[in-house]
């Protein structure tokens, strides 16, 4: 039974690979779309980007940055204009309380400085797994797996999983491919995601994955059609 379940996990690796190499040609300089100048502005605009889309987060932090470039400032915010300042964002309450206790936080135990693991960031107000991976991997150069809905959805079209829960993706998926590259892959599955693997209805006649992915044929089949589904980055800036 061992024996099966190893030449199962690598004749799924091996799938894994060959579909994160078409990703890799076709997305070749991926980047985090959220804007920072800091580890701890990446931390904020990962926080608000719960529920939100990163050109929305970017143009509410383009003006509080001003105001709160760094922990110290943010941990003094007036919770009222803090909650102003990012309402665009949704559930700005929440967010405004998270972002505001986790300057403090960060200020009393880490002298001002976010720190630099997974299991200390996520004792910070409104840090998941997903937001410390996502600053882990940009802020830090530490690989981690972020499973946001496009990844969890695209791992699950690809085969690679059928689990739902975020944590059992990110360490299922984390299995196929080399630790080396779980940002880019994070990064270039969420591209991907956005760009033409759309959730209601992907743009399949427009994939670059045709001959791989076991899901082919879900969504617009017609490529005249399906090239029209297709978002570029401009849509995202």
């Amino acid at each position: 039974m061992a024996k099966i379940a190893t030449r199962g996990l690598a004749s799924k690796s091996k799938q894994a690979r060959a579909i994160y190499a078409v990703l890799k040609r076709r997305y070749p300089n991926v980047h985090c779309e959220l804007n920072f100048n800091s580890p701890f502005q990446l931390l904020v605009a990962t926080v608000l980007s719960a529920q939100c889309t990163d050109k929305r987060v970017n143009m509410v932090t383009r003006d509080l940055f001003k105001v709160y470039p760094n922990a110290k400032a943010m941990s003094q915010a007036n919770i009222r204009e803090l909650q102003e300042l990012i309402k665009p964002t949704g559930f700005f309450r929440a967010k405004a309380k998270n972002i505001k206790g986790l300057s403090l936080q960060i200020l009393e135990e880490f002298n001002g400085r976010v720190p630099r693991t997974i299991e200390q960031l996520t004792k910070l107000p409104g840090v998941g797994r997903k937001t410390a991976n996502v600053v882990l991997g940009h802020a830090f150069n530490t690989p981690g797996i972020t499973v946001d809905t496009h990844f969890g959805r695209l791992s699950r079209r690809f085969g690679w999983t059928q689990e739902e829960d975020p944590v059992k993706v990110e360490f299922e998926v984390g299995e196929l491919i080399p630790q080396k590259e779980w940002t880019n892959l994070s990064q270039r599955m969420i591209w991907h995601g956005r760009r033409i693997c759309h959730s209601r209805k992907p743009a399949c006649g427009a994939c670059p994955l045709i001959r791989l992915c076991p899901s082919y044929g879900m969504g617009e089949m017609d490529p005249v059609k399906a090239k029209k589904m297709v978002k570029s980055e401009e849509d995202f800036r």
